[in-house]
């Protein structure tokens, strides 16, 4: 078409084909069929570069990927009366695909009462807030509960030991998870509450070379506590090591003691050991408490 012409609405940017007679009529004013702008048609004459073949005046063209283009019949001559002023009650809504197309302002129809406004924010099927039902509801409750009662399970596993001595009206239920788990309940390894009261290294008399040890191991916390090593060292003048020796629980706790149950609270452990120093020259000693 040779009089074709391209005109552009300032308010949405949808540019329409025109032509001279359509652009006469109310003196180029024209009203946008999609946000309902009033404007001057012709002032806003632009250029638009055709990359596919011309379309009858009742199809829609396309001009470049930046803009949308539509038919000179979505235009309506605006009244003389309102030049240039928003459209009035009787103005249709438009296409909804303008590209850069922006929502109008809320009209009042006829005989009072509201419009119906477009969401343009939610637009899209996908991007709408949908409602959950309650079954979904009570299967994510469900699943949340499982999830914090396994997590409450594996603390307590992890940490049964310290449970027990900390809340010992606990360690009842605790034994019997773990006869089902196959675990055990052991006194806590806490070698910060125990300390050694009194030591002293004598000879015997009667035997040469024969020393005795004797101490007293003290357990300072308010729950049991696990038995400890034991390392003895001798020293000669100059304090340097003759010979050390680490002594397990039973070695020196006493056949009779249960060392699987621990050192009662605020209890003690006394000590004796005959120690053979023949093959050796000392001079004094030290004694020291730890877990291996």
């Amino acid at each position: 078409m040779l009089d074709e012409k391209f005109t552009r609405c300032p308010g949405c940017r949808t540019v329409f084909r025109v032509t001279s007679a359509q652009l006469a009529l109310r003196e180029g004013q024209v009203r946008c069929g999609h946000c309902r702008t009033v404007f001057d048609g012709t002032a806003n004459l632009i250029s638009v570069l055709r990359t596919t073949p011309a379309l009858s005046p009742d199809d829609e063209g396309t001009g470049p990927l930046t803009v949308t283009l539509r038919a000179a019949h979505a235009l309506e001559p605006a009244s003389p009366e309102t030049p240039g002023a928003e459209a009035g009650p009787a103005a249709a809504a438009a296409p909804a695909d303008a590209v850069g197309a922006r929502p109008a302002a809320p009209i009042a129809p006829p005989g009072g009462g509201r419009s119906e406004e477009i969401d343009y924010d939610h637009r899209f099927a996908w991007d709408r807030p949908r409602k959950r039902s309650r079954l979904a509801s009570a299967a994510y409750l469900a699943a949340a509960f499982v999830l914090a009662a396994g997590l409450v399970a594996q603390g307590a596993w992890h940490y049964r030991d310290s449970i027990a001595a900390h809340w010992p009206s606990t360690r009842p239920l605790l034994s019997r998870l773990c006869i089902t788990a196959g675990c055990t309940i052991r006194p806590l390894r806490d070698i910060g509450w125990l300390s050694i009261d009194a030591s002293d290294l004598q000879a015997d008399a009667a035997h040469k070379g024969l020393l005795t040890l004797t101490a007293t191991v003290r357990n300072r916390a308010n729950y049991t506590v696990a038995y400890p090593h034991l390392e003895l060292t001798l020293t000669d003048a100059q304090d340097n090591v003759v010979v050390r020796r680490a002594l397990a629980p039973p070695e020196y706790a006493g056949g009779t003691v249960d060392v699987g149950a621990g050192i009662a609270r605020n209890g003690e452990v006394a000590v004796k050991l005959f120690i053979d120093a023949s093959a050796t020259t000392q001079a004094g000693y030290r004694v020291y408490l730890f877990y291996p």
